[in-house]
């Protein structure tokens, strides 16, 4: 957990690939790091690490840092950061895979904070 609470150390950074399943086997086989499939999330990461990477098909839409923080009370989170004036690149909101919400650094660098873990 940061400092102020506000996110966990677990993280996830987006890789950009031309065929997730590809890259996920890779990972596997060559790396022997531990892989998930969940539709579109595939993930990526070495056995007891706090962080993964999100095997990414497609590009990054412009700002979009690919980074991805956790929060276990998201909703609580978004409004700390608010008011201490953090800018929102999407308010939080609930989808039919998550809760989420995405924040900009000074320089318009777009971050994914999650509920949850990666």
């Amino acid at each position: 957990m940061s400092p102020l609470g506000m996110v966990s150390n677990d993280f996830s950074v987006a890789v950009m690939v031309s065929n997730a399943k590809r890259s996920a086997e890779w990972y596997r086989e060559m790396l022997e790091f531990e892989t998930s499939e969940e539709g579109h999330w595939v993930t990526a990461w070495p056995k007891g690490a706090g962080w993964k990477l999100h095997l990414c098909e497609g590009k990054l839409e412009p700002g979009n840092t690919g980074i991805g923080f956790y929060s276990e009370n998201l909703k609580d989170d978004v409004a700390k950061m608010k008011k201490k004036g953090v800018k929102l690149a999407q308010d939080y909101t609930k989808t039919e895979w998550g809760e989420v919400a995405k924040i900009e650094d000074p320089d318009g660098n777009v971050i994914w904070v999650s509920q949850g873990g990666p």
